[in-house]
């Protein structure tokens, strides 16, 4: 299992005692924001995450990713440029990794039931495990 440590810039904001610091492991990506009396962690499966978006400065770099679960966004501040695109290039590796071998792109449908997308000659929904009407 590999994880990789980034942490924020103590020169930005919210970072001077405490930097932010973003894991990005072979299964989620981990925001903590140490505190004096707690630590405040939010984790996002990479299967989950929707979409990074890295904005660049002159110095410094602003890091979201964002969730398809509903949940908030993992917003970060402060870190390098190479840094943040080096985040963006690991969860797009490990998603493409984690794409089925045997995807071959064919006819789809959504499930009436759970609205997942499955395929057009299936019986039952691999989701919701629920007999599909013909």
């Amino acid at each position: 299992m590999s994880i990789e440590r980034f942490k924020a810039s103590r020169w930005t904001g919210g970072n001077l005692f405490f930097p932010t610091v973003i894991e990005v492991t072979d299964t989620a990506v981990v925001r903590r924001k140490p505190g004096w009396f707690s630590q405040n962690e939010m984790t996002i499966h990479l299967q989950k995450v929707a979409s990074v978006h890295v904005q660049t400065g002159v110095f410094w770099s602003d890091i979201l990713i964002e969730s398809t679960g509903g949940t908030d966004p993992i917003a970060s501040h402060g870190h390098t440029k190479g840094d943040a695109r080096r985040i963006k290039q690991l969860i797009e590796a490990a998603q493409t990794q984690q794409l089925p071998a045997h995807a071959d792109g064919g006819p789809t449908k959504a499930c009436p039931f759970c609205a997942e997308t499955i395929k057009l000659a299936a019986k039952v929904c691999r989701f919701c495990n629920r007999e599909l009407p013909v």
